[in-house]
């Protein structure tokens, strides 16, 4: 348990409690879960720039990071091909992955195929079901993909001036808001208190925030004296008690009980606003394809990972098709941007391309 490590080390319960927020990041699960100190651990794993559990910003926000990833590869000879959406893997007779067919028919022909989509759309929506064992495909339709986040991208007019230490006169940004900003963390009690209200499909009433500006780092994410606001919260059940879905209505009373908050933190922080984006669990799936809105393609517990990533028999990156092999999040060690699911695998496609 998080609970009993953190009481080993540290005795501010302020400080346990932010610190357990790594540990329940996009997991539906609390600080008193059995397994939660490894989220913890994996977030805290890597290094940046030669400094170790550190992470950073990307200049030019996240999608700067694929574009430079994707100029890598092309600088390199690779060819991509963007909004062309996958129809499903293309199979030979002898079963093995021979490229993939596009949804306006194209095929696109290749001797091996990685997929970094979830193992759920890779395995159940874009390869034939005859051609993967039975207890493979039980065991991927048995995932556990439960999230708790929704994501709340807020454009505003000015910086957010906290209670605790305010804005200066000229309006430049201090060290904190340079930073990852956790409210709603005071104790550990309020995380499961938050856990609770979800596991019976309530939205939490005082919700775990994770603020971050951007901009207060990259000015170029807004115009001159504003502000973009990044707010990952939970904890949001998927599907709502009694069934009810994530409406237009729902949306806006959770999006107006996260800004409460901050407002209570940040007086001033609401009339701010000049703009909303929010991302429920469903919205999460349907946009990104990520299974139950899960930012890791599947929770991070112990019975998901490691050699049971995505499933007993298969954490090696290859599938029960020959030539398909799993890349993204949902393969091991999980989530996290960090790459290491996309080398390990590519070292293996490698290896197995050149005895072809």
């Amino acid at each position: 348990l998080l609970g009993q490590i953190l009481d080993q080390w540290f005795e501010s319960e302020p400080l346990k409690a932010t610190l357990a927020t790594d540990a329940v990041i996009g997991a539906m699960a609390s600080p008193h879960t059995p397994g939660s100190g490894y989220v913890l651990l994996h977030h805290v794993m890597g290094e940046m720039e030669g400094r170790r559990g550190a992470w950073g910003y990307v200049a030019g926000g996240m999608g700067a990071l694929s574009q430079a990833i994707a100029c890598a590869a092309a600088a390199q000879g690779a060819h991509i091909f963007i909004e062309k959406a996958v129809c499903h893997v293309l199979l030979g007779k002898d079963g093995r992955a021979q490229g993939v067919v596009l949804q306006d028919g194209t095929e696109v022909r290749s001797k091996l195929v990685l997929s970094n989509a979830s193992p759920q759309i890779t395995f159940l929506e874009l390869t034939p079901q005859e051609e993967l064992p039975k207890d493979f495909v039980q065991r991927i339709q048995q995932v556990d993909t439960r999230s708790p986040v929704t994501k709340i991208n807020v454009a505003v007019d000015r910086l957010p001036s906290f209670l605790a230490a305010p804005n200066p006169r000229d309006g430049r940004p201090l060290p904190h808001h340079q930073c990852s900003i956790h409210l709603n963390c005071e104790g550990t009690h309020l995380l499961h208190q938050a856990f609770t209200e979800a596991t019976h499909g309530h939205p939490s009433s005082r919700p775990m925030i994770e603020l971050c500006i951007p901009s207060a780092l990259d000015p170029g994410l807004a115009p001159q004296g504003c502000h973009v606001v990044s707010l990952f919260t939970q904890y949001t059940p998927s599907v709502l008690a009694g069934g009810r879905p994530w409406d237009e209505q729902a949306r806006n009373t959770y999006a107006d009980t996260v800004f409460d908050c901050i407002e209570a933190y940040a007086p001033g922080f609401k009339a701010s606003v000049i703009g909303r984006d929010i991302l429920t669990p469903p919205d999460l799936e349907r946009i990104f394809g990520l299974p139950g809105g899960n930012i890791f393609h599947g929770g991070m517990s112990l019975d998901q990972l490691y050699f049971a990533r995505p499933a007993p028999s298969y954490s090696g990156y290859r599938s029960p098709v020959p030539g398909l092999y799993l890349c993204g999040s949902g393969a091991h060690p999980g989530g996290g941007v960090m790459g290491a699911a996309g080398r390990n695998a590519a070292q293996v496609a490698l290896k197995d391309f050149r005895q072809l």
